[in-house]
């Protein structure tokens, strides 16, 4: 399982660079600055979480894997699918109501953490 989320980690810190290298050099004059905004908070969003996926994937290694730490991994990579994926669809596609489920990705983030936190204090 660790080496799963190491990879996961790696490769969407990978696609976050890409994301973002693209957001800056391909989108100006393309879409609005608003929107330019709104991608701009996918890509540090998604660079940050698959950092945190690393993380996990690094503690699963050290500590074992449990089942808190694997609910840990796979919310981080639910959260960045839901909440990235929503903002980089909707800075692409200007439609507004994908902003409406971009907080199921940030709960998933937040929940993901928190399990983290107790896989840890139970370990």
């Amino acid at each position: 399982m660790w080496k799963l989320f190491i990879i996961l980690g790696a490769l969407n810190a990978a696609i976050a660079v890409g994301f973002g290298a693209f957001g800056a050099h391909g989108l100006e004059g393309r879409i609005s600055a608003r929107l330019i905004e709104v991608y701009q908070t996918g890509v540090q969003y998604h660079i940050m979480h698959a950092l945190g996926l690393l993380a996990i994937g690094l503690a699963a290694a050290h500590m074992g894997g449990s089942a808190l730490i694997a609910w840990a991994g796979w919310l981080l990579f639910a959260g960045i699918i839901i909440f990235s994926g929503s903002l980089y669809t909707m800075a692409f596609t200007g439609i507004g109501w994908l902003g409406a489920i971009t907080p199921i990705g940030g709960t998933a983030f937040i929940a993901g953490w928190i399990l983290l936190v107790i896989a840890v204090i139970k370990a």
